[in-house]
C-alpha cells in the first residue's frame, strides 16, 4: 500500500470533510498501525503533498518510535528532492518562523531550547536501500528554526524529540 492507493481516502479527507477521528479508523489505514501524531501529520495533513516524493514507499514496511535525535544530526539532514532548499530558507529566519507560529511554540523553544511537536523522519534505506541516514518527512520549518537558532546562537537543546519511521 503505498501514498497512491490511499488517494480515495485522500479526496474523502479533503473534499468530503472527514474529522481526523474518522480518517484514523478508516479501514484502508486498518494495517498501519501507525501512532496517530504520524497519521495526523503525515497522511491527514499533509498526504497530498507527499505523493511526489514519496508516492511509491509502501507504508506497510514503515515501523515509528519516537526517538531521541542529537541536534548536531539535523544541521545536514536533507529533506525530500521536491523541497530541496525549503529547510535552508526557513533557517535563514527562525525568529520570523517561531513568531508566525501560536505563542506556546515560541515559549516551548525559549524554555526548552527544542519544537513543541516532533517532526517526522525517514530512514532512507526505505527511500533506496543504498542510503544511509535520516531525511526530514514533515517538519521542514520546525528543523530550519533549529539550524537557524543554532547559527544565530539562540537557545538550541542538544537532543530533539523525533518521530522516526524504519524498515
Amino acid at each position: 500500500m503505498n501514498l497512491n492507493d490511499l488517494g480515495p481516502l485522500m479526496a474523502r479527507r479533503r473534499y468530503g470533510g472527514l474529522t481526523f477521528d474518522e480518517f484514523r479508523t478508516d479501514p484502508a489505514l486498518a494495517e498501519l498501525r501507525w501512532p496517530d501524531d504520524v497519521l495526523q501529520d503525515f497522511l491527514f495533513d499533509h498526504g497530498d503533498y507527499f505523493v511526489d516524493d514519496y508516492g511509491a514507499l509502501d507504508l506497510r514496511d514503515i515501523t515509528w518510535e519516537l526517538e531521541s535525535i542529537p541536534a548536531v544530526d539535523f544541521h545536514t539532514m536533507p529533506t525530500g528532492e521536491s523541497d530541496a532548499g525549503c529547510i535552508e530558507s526557513y533557517a535563514e529566519n527562525p525568529v520570523y518562523w517561531v513568531k508566525d507560529r501560536p505563542p506556546e511554540v515560541g515559549r516551548h523553544w525559549k524554555e526548552h531550547g527544542t519544537w513543541l511537536r516532533p517532526p517526522l523522519l525517514i530512514d532512507r534505506r526505505l527511500l533506496d536501500p543504498a542510503h544511509s541516514g535520516l531525511q526530514v518527512l514533515e517538519g521542514r520549518t520546525r528543523v530550519g528554526v533549529l539550524r537557524g537558532r543554532f547559527r544565530e546562537q539562540l537557545r538550541v537543546a542538544p537532543n530533539h524529540q523525533a518521530w522516526v519511521g524504519r524498515p
